[in-house]
């Protein structure tokens, strides 16, 4: 279970990153040519969001049955940089960049703002999301 969990998140993770990167410019697309906020645009926010709440989910499972999640917890683990960064800053990150992302969409669907509004909030939202998510991916894994 935690092999499937693991490599889930893993997978999401990485399909997350590349879809939030199209839809960031997507939208941005949309932005620089004065397009209206339509259907299009608040569809392709909401596959954004529903992929990073999927990731949290998982991610959720996989920090209470991993062994370097919350059971590595301890003293001598916060001196361990890489201990400290699957038990603290990677899981808050996420938690942060998630909040990120849900607060920029439902911005985005406020009706009293412009288009050229909504645009601008949910792009700086998204990417600021988008930077945290792709900063805390254990990049150190694959080199």
């Amino acid at each position: 279970m935690y092999n499937i969990l693991k490599e889930s998140h893993n997978g999401i993770g990485m399909f997350l990153l590349f879809l939030l990167f199209i839809i960031i410019l997507f939208l941005f697309v949309k932005f620089l040519f004065k397009n209206p906020f339509n259907k299009s645009a608040k569809i392709a926010a909401l596959i954004g969001l529903i992929t990073v709440h999927l990731q949290i989910l998982v991610g959720f499972a996989l920090y209470f049955l991993s062994p370097l999640g919350i059971s590595n917890f301890s003293g001598e683990s916060m001196g361990h940089p890489i201990s400290r960064f699957y038990i603290v800053e990677h899981p808050v990150g996420m938690i942060l960049a998630a909040i990120l992302i849900t607060v920029g969409y439902r911005l985005s669907k406020k009706t009293t703002l412009s288009d050229k509004a909504k645009y601008a909030r949910i792009l700086i939202y998204y990417t600021i999301g988008f930077a945290i998510i792709a900063y805390l991916i254990p990049w150190f894994l694959w080199s």
